[in-house]
């Protein structure tokens, strides 16, 4: 019997926050027991690197998890991807999340690593041992004129060396699941965890769902149009909604769910109460 993977993504506390804060967020997780945590990553400053990877190593050394930290490609020179993957190996990583990243307009990229499939090459000739996991976008990516083209980059990024895949929001089981059998008719043949964000703000649903070109179903639009107002009783909602759709997935055999948990364990354990049991190994 097919047992689904689960994983959960946190992100380093703001700069304004005290760093302890990300403790509170993992006490919150732990007892879901995700087979690991993925820790993201800013633009490519220093900062950024040594915080994903003091969190990583703690999700590892004090937690009992496996890390997964988040490596973004755009600001990174050769030189800044070998002192990242050192300090993630002392964080005893179990693997990386090779990203392009956002662009940001105060900054120049780099120019070393163009595309996300750069990066995984990198990785792959410098750590042939380590794990490389890579995003995936089931409604294409923003800047690809086609979900067809996209599929074919995304096999470019396997062929590279990425051999775990997660993908990006979606609130409609059926864009996922349609991406996911153009993704296996091209050859692509890795694991391909459906990428879950729970709604608990209309303005942020707004706003990602626009960044990411992702569809609002009309099913969650009469939720925001309802209750955008009334961010309690939305939430309430989008937890709901979100353990729906992890049991639709389920039931149609993924190979796994990651959760965006925001840094929000209460929603995040509401949900796994409903959909838990969906994840025991058998």
């Amino acid at each position: 019997m097919h047992t689904p993977m689960f994983s959960l993504e946190v992100f380093p506390p703001k700069r304004t926050s005290p760093v302890g804060t990300i403790y509170d967020t993992l006490d919150g997780l732990n007892d879901m027991k995700p087979d690991f945590i993925s820790v993201t990553y800013g633009t490519g400053k220093s900062a950024d690197r040594t915080a994903t990877a003091r969190i990583a190593h703690t999700i590892r050394s004090e937690y009992g998890i496996d890390a997964v930290a988040h490596l973004t490609a755009q600001y990174l020179t050769a030189r800044d991807a070998d002192e990242a993957l050192a300090m993630f190996d002392e964080a005893k990583v179990s693997g990386v999340l090779a990203l392009r990243g956002d662009r940001n307009s105060e900054r120049e990229p780099a120019g070393v690593f163009t595309h996300a499939s750069d990066l995984v090459c990198y990785i792959r000739e410098r750590r042939p041992n380590l794990k490389i996991y890579g995003a995936c976008y089931p409604e294409k990516h923003p800047q690809a004129a086609t979900l067809d083209e996209d599929v074919a980059n995304l096999k470019a990024k396997v062929d590279a060396g990425a051999s775990h895949l997660i993908s990006q929001l979606f609130y409609d089981d059926d864009d996922f699941i349609a991406f996911l059998g153009k993704a296996r008719a091209a050859g692509i043949d890795v694991p391909i965890e459906a990428g879950i964000m729970p709604v608990t703000n209309a303005k942020s649903v707004r706003r990602m769902t626009n960044m990411c070109s992702s569809r609002v179903p009309r099913k969650l639009e009469r939720m925001l149009e309802k209750w955008g107002d009334d961010p309690r009783t939305l939430r309430e909602a989008g937890i709901i909604y979100a353990s729906e759709q992890i049991s639709d997935l389920v039931a149609q055999g993924v190979d796994g769910v990651h959760l965006y948990t925001m840094n929000h364990p209460s929603v995040s354990r509401r949900i796994w109460q409903n959909v838990g049991n969906l994840f025991e190994k058998a």
